[in-house]
């Protein structure tokens, strides 16, 4: 049996899981599980599911305690009555693929009951991480084994409130505290929610946290069916999937763990039935954040197109997420001086949504071997701040060839210009992007390439100077330090593309948004491409000019100097929108804030962009509504 200073240990990573027995990991996912239902969680809920459940399932699959419903927690009567129906745990998906997987076994039952696919519909609410009951007008009972409960109806005695001020017997719910109440009065006392909630429902007398949150209406009963829901077909389930998640997670001022997806059609949920510890017609969607400790082999050194040396550590493989893991970035040498990262350090992974993986925290540090020298030029290395930097910025092999990566990767009209190839070419003494635009094909032929391949290559070079791209797209190709596409477009709404050479570091840092320091650095990085400018300039590129702030002819434009999101289904192509609006001086924002000035609707519109314009006092207004008043 595990003593206390054990589970300590265990819970702040003293003791890893890997280093558990099987026995020791089972009781602890026990102890754990019953703490946290208790209301003093020991460990995080994302630790919980993505380490040491995700090691007991990877151990063993087929154990009890991942089986049934965990049972209840100590402090109810032990009087249990049998509930008006099965409250049952919900299985959980951590990604797409799993959500598919569940679409396709209720495809797999409606065909046994000859029901048809158009007809099955789908609700959504969020999955609130509160304490489950069941009200039955009568009495409230705990969600216990799912069959029986324990009797908490002094909670409503107590003056418990139900949300919506709503009626009793609505059958299954949580009680909970509203988030943003508990974090403006009750966070400095409670360390979580939970730890709160746990004492509304206790036999022993509330206290006046409990007795204040309780009048301000803030600690509730939610009964499911009060939550705002989404409801539609699979098809719109599977077309807004993404969209619906956000829209739920933000409905509610409570704390959620996922979102609840279930069948709604009566007959086909009595088909599916449920399992001992599942409902079949019911799933649960989290956010993948999956983890794991992975030991570090070593750690290699990268450089970047910047010259900022990478540490990136080499990992004993590692299944996360359905991948295999063989290496992380450490980010900069810095934290790894920090944090102590090196060959033998135990480290806690992620990879959350399903994406590049990620050292969340190192777990056992180990010697740091900071390199004295660049890894690809041999130069001596210098530290900036926190970062590692490789100072031989026009001759370093890594930092010359990412140069020419980058530029074909942010210009994004050509093809076949990846890594691959860019090295060839540098192999073969092409060192500036404006080199490879004067190859000719004989030339890319020399260097070992195919007579169809190096065709290619030079159509796609044409291609790319032909097609019209936006001219602050086409300077932040070359990669200045500080000129991010954002600061480009800035910079050429105040001067043309022409102009910006032959600015002072005033001129630029009088501009809006561009600081001192910023300026200084933008004026020697232009100082530094404007050579390489002017011959591909010579070759024909078509850019899009960017209006400037002053230009006459957008004088008439009721929307200039505006900040405007488009949002929905629209009836001409959004790309087309944004870049028109653009053109006529209009900021175009991915996301609604206090800055928006008006919110252009579209069809099919989600709900979270709606609710973010009505809390700003934002305009609203459809398509046509705002070609009309802009064709005015």
């Amino acid at each position: 049996m595990l003593t206390e200073k054990q589970i300590q240990d265990i819970s702040n990573d003293v003791t890893l899981v890997n280093d558990l027995s099987d026995d020791d990991l089972v009781e602890f996912c026990n102890i754990a599980n019953q703490r946290y239902r208790a209301g003093s969680p020991i460990i995080t809920d994302e630790n919980y599911d993505f380490i040491f459940i995700s090691e007991l399932v990877k151990r063993l699959p087929n154990h009890p305690f991942l089986k049934q419903v965990e049972d209840e927690i100590e402090g109810f009567s032990e009087e249990k009555t049998k509930l008006p129906e099965k409250m049952l745990s919900t299985d959980k998906a951590y990604s797409w693929a799993e959500v598919e997987k569940w679409l396709e076994r209720i495809s797999k039952f409606s065909d046994e009951i000859t029901f048809a696919s158009d007809d099955i519909v789908i609700k959504g609410t969020a999955k609130l991480d509160g304490f489950a009951g069941y009200d039955d007008g009568v009495k409230l009972y705990t969600r216990g084994d799912g069959n029986k409960g324990s009797d908490i109806s002094r909670v409503f005695e107590r003056g418990l409130g139900i949300l919506n001020d709503s009626e009793r017997g609505q059958g299954p719910g949580e009680i909970v505290i509203k988030r943003s109440y508990f974090e403006s009065h009750l966070s400095s006392h409670f360390e979580y929610p939970r730890n709160f909630q746990a004492s509304l429902i206790k036999e022993k007398e509330l206290d006046h946290f409990a007795n204040d949150a309780i009048n301000a209406k803030a600690a509730l009963f939610v009964p499911f069916k009060q939550l705002p829901f989404w409801q539609g077909s699979i098809k719109e389930f599977r077309n807004q999937f993404a969209e619906i998640v956000v829209e739920l997670e933000h409905g509610v001022d409570f704390d959620i763990d996922g979102v609840v997806f279930e069948v709604v059609n009566p007959d086909l949920k009595i088909h599916m039935g449920s399992n001992r510890k599942f409902h079949r017609w019911q799933i649960a969607y989290k956010e993948n954040k999956e983890k794991a400790q992975v030991r570090v082999i070593s750690i290699t050194a990268q450089v970047g197109r910047t010259g900022k040396i990478t540490p990136v550590a080499e990992l004993e493989p590692t299944q996360l997420s359905g991948a295999t893991i063989y290496r992380a970035t450490g980010h900069h040498y810095g934290l790894v001086k920090e944090q102590g990262l090196g060959a033998g350090s135990v480290v806690e992974l992620t990879r959350s949504g399903m994406v590049i993986p990620k050292i969340n925290k190192v777990l056992k540090k180990a010697k740091v071997e900071i390199p004295s020298h660049c890894p690809s030029c041999d130069s001596d290395l210098v530290w900036d701040s926190d970062f590692l930097m490789c100072p031989n910025v026009n001759f370093c092999p890594d930092q010359v060839v990412g140069k020419m990566i980058y530029f074909f990767k942010i210009l994004a009209n050509n093809d076949g210009f990846g890594q691959a190839t860019i090295k060839k070419l540098y192999e073969n003494g092409i060192r500036q992007v404006s080199d490879i635009y004067l190859l000719e094909i004989d030339h890319i032929m020399a260097m070992g390439f195919g007579e169809k391949t190096s065709k290619n290559l030079i159509e796609q070079l044409n291609r790319s100077r032909q097609e019209s791209i936006e001219d602050w797209r086409f300077l932040a190709a070359f990669g200045v330090q500080r000129l991010g596409m954002g600061n480009c477009e800035n910079l050429l709404k105040n001067y043309s593309i022409g102009e910006i050479f032959e600015l002072t570091a005033e001129d630029i840092s009088s501009i809006d948004g561009f600081a001192e320091l910023t300026a200084d650095q933008i004026f020697e990085g232009l100082a530094s491409i404007k050579e390489q400018y002017q011959v591909l300039m010579k070759g024909g590129f078509e850019l899009e000019k960017t209006p400037l702030k002053n230009d006459e002819n957008l004088s008439d434009n009721p929307f200039q100097n505006k900040k405007i999101v488009f949002t929905g289904a629209m009836s001409h192509s959004r790309s087309d929108l944004e870049k028109q609006a653009k053109m006529l001086g209009i900021s175009v924002a991915k996301s609604v804030s206090s800055k928006t000035d008006f919110l252009i609707i579209g069809e099919n519109v989600g709900q979270s962009k709606m609710n973010d314009a009505k809390k700003h006092s934002i305009e609203i207004m459809t398509e046509s509504e705002y070609l009309k008043k802009l064709n005015t």
